[in-house]
């Protein structure tokens, strides 16, 4: 049978983005981020065919194990480090590297005295505001770190860009300059860019970069498109017709009768909604393709269920297919009509779309 939504994933084209952060960065490691399960392309997935990279790196601590437990080996780091002894111990026993960002941190660690290391990356906030230690604090918490016997040296150090989607914004000089000046002298290897920094900052291009949105074929930049920087989307979301109907000039469509017919028209009712991970903020007239045609959505987003107006699709008919984006029409654009960013759209798809290799359609 058929699924009603469905996903295709272009996984080959992963390593043509990769590719791309080669270019960008030529002589920085590589971290890619896989977190948000593989922004919503599959974990295990998006890692296994990724596997030439030199480190992942994942939100939390149950992600790192579930991919030691699939068999995975490259160095995994966890973004959101530990807060607890359960977590440390996890960390510990499945090999993962840490971030380390708080002094409740560096209370757990200074009880822990075994010989049994981590890696580890200090996170210096130089503007984000929300994890990492100032740089007013780094002196001491680097000698702390310098002396626990838990953690392996030499120390890596992080930071994260807030405003890199931005190019004309000079937080991102700031931060990088912070960044910086507070390590100055000090060994060890650094990371700042994100997509964005990859793409639009050269002097974020440290010893590591973590590319993420980038990899599934997604620009950071508000308005531009993954196609812009040479990069292949990954993620095509399709559905199909389930009903085709007349509504005449008056009627309404949808719940709250959202949407008022100004001369009849003939609607399609595509089998995709927020159910779906489709996006109920979803604005009347966002872009969906019929049989490859633009039409516009109308009336409200349901959980199951969104209408289109065929007036430009007259012979369309139940079973034709709807693609929600994908090849000519970008998650970019989508994302804009919904005033949202792409990421929440590819991580939004929910469990009930059965996800399918473009492999397999061969």
């Amino acid at each position: 049978m058929n699924p009603a939504a469905f996903a295709v994933l272009n996984l080959d084209a992963l390593q043509h983005n990769l590719t791309i952060v080669r270019q960008q960065a030529p002589n920085a490691k590589i971290m890619a981020v896989i977190k948000g399960n593989g922004y919503g392309h599959g974990l295990l997935r998006v890692a296994e065919a990724l596997t030439n990279v030199d480190a992942f790196a994942v939100a939390r601590v149950d992600e790192g194990m579930r991919l030691r437990k699939a068999g995975i080996n490259n160095k995994i780091v966890v973004l959101e480090g530990f807060t607890s002894e359960q977590e440390l111990n996890a960390l510990l026993a499945y090999r993962l590297d840490v971030l380390i960002h708080s002094f409740a941190q560096l209370d757990i660690l200074s009880k822990r005295h075994e010989r049994k290391q981590m890696g580890a990356w200090l996170k210096i906030d130089t503007g984000m505001n929300r994890l990492g230690f100032k740089p007013i604090d780094f002196p001491s918490v680097y000698q702390q770190l310098k002396h626990s016997t838990i953690i392996k040296k030499p120390i890596r150090f992080m930071t994260h860009l807030a405003n890199a989607d931005d190019l004309n914004d000079v937080m991102t000089i700031k931060q990088i300059a912070l960044f910086k000046e507070t390590l100055a002298n000090i060994p060890g290897e650094r990371s700042i860019a994100n997509s964005a920094g990859i793409l639009g900052w050269p002097d974020a291009l440290t010893d590591w970069v973590r590319p993420g949105v980038m990899l599934y074929g997604i620009s950071p930049f508000p308005g531009r498109t993954g196609a812009e920087h040479g990069l292949k989307p990954i993620m095509e979301f399709h559905s199909r017709l389930i009903a085709v109907k007349s509504v005449n000039s008056g009627e309404t469509v949808g719940y709250a009768g959202s949407w008022r017919c100004q001369q009849a028209t003939t609607l399609g009712v595509v089998a995709v909604g927020y159910g779906d991970g489709y996006p109920r903020h979803a604005t009347i007239g966002t872009p969906v393709l019929v049989n490859g045609q633009r039409v516009p959505l109308i009336g409200r987003v349901s959980m199951d269920m969104i209408t289109v107006d065929l007036a430009e699709q007259p012979n369309a008919k139940p079973g034709d297919p709807v693609t929600l984006w994908g090849k000519n029409l970008p998650v970019e654009e989508i994302a804009e009509h919904c005033n949202t960013i792409p990421y929440t759209l590819v991580c939004g798809i929910t469990q009930r779309v059965k996800q399918i290799d473009s492999a397999w359609l061969v």
